[in-house]
């Protein structure tokens, strides 16, 4: 845990509740710190804007991070986005170009303040970091740095709705989630009488995000609006990246490295989805210290060293045994100037020899039962476990036994030469390191819906019985292979409930001997060892608040009926009640996804979720509760969902839908 600071070199006061004017009318929202006497000394300042409501248990998080910063002598601006928290307006999707459009219009009401010196930052993780690298490709006068952690720079091909063109079963949890967010009430301490007129209009404009994810199933405009590898040139300021192997987004580091012409510096530890001063796995850093380094560097113009030193900085992961509970991950720092996804240079090696023969396979649907979700959050018990259940269903491709240790550090690529039997097929490649006990850790892994081998943006059926050649590419990852061990790439048809399956059961051939695989080798280099340690971990302290319901970090089990070849995986998590003390707002939040699947029928996948959140103050009270469903045929998507609210005990709202969307190539 982070050691809690109290004490800081200035003072800081805070203003609860400023109201900054948008162009058409409209007011957001934001909570301001600031160091004493900022006022007559003005100074830089940093921006946060997220949907998060800053009046609940993110206001937590806001105290941990922004009274820091300010206490090193930065104003801090914590802004809901329009339509969440106490901004007005509604909100309707997530990176809207009306998102970019108010966060510009913020950012000139920031830099006229008496307290601001004119330079000014953002940062922000995963919708904050999204938008601090969406604002910054706007190029508005005076954002001069930004950092953005667990994001990505591509909306379609690697966020948590896509991946390699396969539909994600993240994008139903979170759809949730959000579904749950976008009609919470403002905080009528704040809005007077206002606030129920607020909310009702919030709940009629509700619509479930995961409707408009799956009516766009290829890379279309709807998906390159706000992804900045359109134009990395766009971006002039400063881009600091940072993330975690263990979190969704963490190839879009490498690739941020590739495409920004811009100042950049990368940073990725063996985190999950969070800070890296606060969640697992560790080890967990100063993260706030390496923040005011950065902001010290170019919005106050001060030497920190931070940019003479390697400009990628990565966590080496070693080899251990797999756990579904985040903790300390063996390893230790490297450095390099570049990232090419290549390490030091690819080492191919085919699948087989020249006189292997053929290889065919049809996966079970329940491939994929021992990884995690696509997105860990480090949390609870989400990471990978043992991949032998996983390997047991798949074509397994071992090389021999090392007599060395072996580094990676880059993203592993497999060329098939391959034959389906159907025109929709998914294949899953999982690279793992084979202990000599036999357990098996899923190092890195890709998907590709192979209706996709030639793009995103144009679904081409495969020809069943012909023979094709296909790239996929895995995700980055820096690991070591311990020597006595050896390097196993495991290949399927289907990786449920990680990817939707596709229609039809498919069975694959391999031509191992024309197959290859391409390693990113990595030499050790003088370079770290002479890296500086991070310093600890450390925050300021949170606002005062009360427990009144303990939360637990979460449970994921597995079951499997063996009469009826069902497979059945519930996740779920209570975050508890907490009671906000200065402003006697309590909240509550729960949640539960549900995967189903019958071995043999890929239409038999079912996905379903619940979620729950709350506020109350004395006889005040709200409460919104959502389902979603996820079902398909083999023509089209069936999606089904309930929002309900509540007032104290009554219902105020009710709403369903029952959509069909015709799948295309997925």
């Amino acid at each position: 845990m982070p050691h809690v600071v109290d004490m800081f070199p200035h003072r800081v006061c805070e203003i609860e509740n400023a109201w900054i004017p948008m162009p058409d009318g409209c007011r957001l929202a934001a909570k301001i710190w600031l160091p004493e006497g900022a006022e007559r000394s003005p100074v830089p300042t940093i921006l946060e804007y997220i949907p998060y409501r800053k009046r609940d248990r993110q206001a937590l998080e806001d105290g941990r991070i922004h009274r820091y910063v300010a206490g090193h002598g930065y104003a801090c601006v914590r802004l809901d986005i329009r339509g969440s928290g106490d901004s007005e307006g509604v909100l309707r999707d997530e990176y809207l170009p009306g998102e970019q459009d108010d966060a510009v219009a913020a950012l000139a009401w920031i830099a006229a303040q008496p307290w601001c010196d004119g330079a000014i930052g953002m940062m922000g993780i995963s919708w904050g970091g999204f938008n601090s690298l969406q604002v910054a490709a706007r190029r508005p006068p005076g954002l001069k740095a930004i950092i953005t952690v667990c994001s990505t720079d591509d909306r379609y091909a690697d966020d948590m709705h896509y991946m390699g063109g396969a539909v994600l079963m993240d994008t139903m949890g979170w759809g949730a989630t959000f579904l749950g967010y976008l009609p919470t009430p403002p905080d009528p301490a704040l809005l007077g009488d206002r606030w129920r007129a607020m909310w009702l209009e919030r709940l009629e404009a509700a619509r479930p995000p995961a409707l408009a994810w799956l009516e766009h199933q290829t890379r279309d405009a709807y998906w390159k609006q706000g992804s900045v590898c359109e134009d990395y040139a766009a971006i002039q300021c400063a881009v600091y990246a940072v993330g975690g192997w263990a979190d969704g987004y963490s190839s879009a580091i490498p690739r941020l490295m590739r495409g920004l012409t811009c100042p950049k510096k990368a940073l990725i530890g063996p985190w999950g989805h969070c800070y890296p001063y606060e969640s697992g796995p560790g080890p967990l850093i100063g993260f706030l210290q390496e923040c005011l380094r950065w902001w010290d560097h170019w919005l106050k113009g001060r030497d920190t060293g931070i940019m003479a030193e390697p400009p990628i900085r990565a966590w080496m992961q070693a080899s251990e045994p797999p756990k579904a509970e985040p903790g300390e991950r063996r390893g230790r720092w490297v450095a390099e100037t570049t990232w090419s996804g290549q390490g030091d240079g690819f080492r191919t090696v085919p699948l087989g020899d020249a006189g292997a023969g053929v290889l065919g396979l049809m996966s079970p649907q329940t491939i994929g039962m021992a990884s995690s979700d696509w997105c860990p959050y480090g949390l609870g018990p989400d990471m990978p476990i043992d991949q032998r259940t996983d390997d047991g269903g798949s074509l397994c491709f071992d090389g021999a036994t090392l007599d060395a240790p072996t580094e990676i550090l880059g993203a592993p690529v497999v060329e098939f030469d391959l034959v389906v039997d159907r025109p929709n097929a998914v294949l899953t490649a999982r690279l793992c390191d084979l202990f000599p006990d036999g357990t098996s850790v899923r190092v890195t892994y890709g998907i590709l819906n192979l209706t996709h081998r030639d793009g995103h943006a144009l679904p081409r059926p495969m020809r069943p019985g012909e023979r094709t050649r296909v790239r996929l590419v895995l995700r980055d990852v820096a690991y070591g292979f311990p020597a006595g061990h050896c390097i196993r790439l495991a290949v399927s048809t289907s990786y449920w409930p990680v990817a939707w399956p596709a229609p039809e059961a498919v069975t694959l051939q391999i031509h191992p001997a024309t197959s290859t695989l391409s390693l990113p080798w990595r030499r050790p280099k003088p370079e770290d060892a002479k890296l500086s340690p991070f310093e600890p971990p450390a925050c300021a302290r949170p606002p005062l608040h009360t427990v009144l319901r303990t939360p637990w970090r979460g449970r994921r089990v597995i079951e499997r009926d063996v009469a009826s070849g069902a497979a059945r995986i519930v996740s779920a998590r209570d975050r508890g009640m907490i009671r906000l003390d200065d402003i006697d707002l309590a909240h509550e939040g729960w949640g539960e996804d549900v995967h189903t699947i019958r071995e043999g029928d890929p239409l038999s996948a079912r996905t379903e979720t619940r979620r729950r959140v709350g506020y109350s103050r004395g006889a005040w009270s709200v409460r919104i509760e959502s389902r979603t469903e996820l079902t398909a045929d083999r023509d089209a998507f069936r999606f089904r969902a309930d929002l309900d609210a509540f007032e104290g005990s009554d219902r105020v709202f009710a709403r369903s839908w029952n959509v069909a969307i015709p799948r295309n190539g997925v």
